[in-house]
């Protein structure tokens, strides 16, 4: 039986070497993701955080793959809402294929069990996110969603 998911797929007029860039780099996350950014080294084995502004750790896991401007897998939990960090780890995926100008991002955010809050959360905001990615990408600027508030309550 497949794990539960959530699956996004989004066209955006760019390189893989620079949304690479995006998804990796903690300035460049900060821009559209809700003000947050992440750190690692981004190699497999690595731990892996995303943190506010304010410097609280919203999520955290591992760096389970790394292929630079291919793909990245990361072991996820959540940290700061007790519901969804009770039910564990997740797994999401990045998955950068060229097309010409444009490059497809799938992002795959799975789970062990169903239903899951969990889901239904990133259901919400990796749509806002990947909007807001996209949009930098392309026209260099970003919707009114940087603070973490605005995204974590979807």
């Amino acid at each position: 039986m497949e794990k539960p998911k959530f699956v996004y797929v989004t066209y955006i007029h760019t390189t893989p070497a620079k949304l690479w860039e995006a998804l990796t780099d903690p300035k460049f996350i900060r821009q559209y993701f809700c003000g947050t950014h992440q750190e690692s080294d981004w190699k497999p084995g690595a731990s892996w955080k995303m943190i506010t502004a304010d410097g609280v750790v919203t999520d955290a896991g591992e760096v389970l793959e790394v292929e630079p401007q291919r793909k990245l897998v990361l072991k996820w939990r959540n940290e700061f809402r007790p519901e969804l960090r009770e039910e564990g780890y997740s797994r999401m995926t990045y998955e950068l294929e060229s097309r010409g100008d444009t490059v497809k991002l799938t992002v795959i955010h799975q789970v062990d069990k169903a239903p899951s809050k969990l889901l239904e959360a990133v259901s919400g905001g990796w749509p806002l996110i990947l909007a807001n990615l996209k949009s930098l990408l392309e026209t260099g600027e970003t919707f009114e969603i940087s603070e973490w508030k605005t995204c974590s309550a979807k």
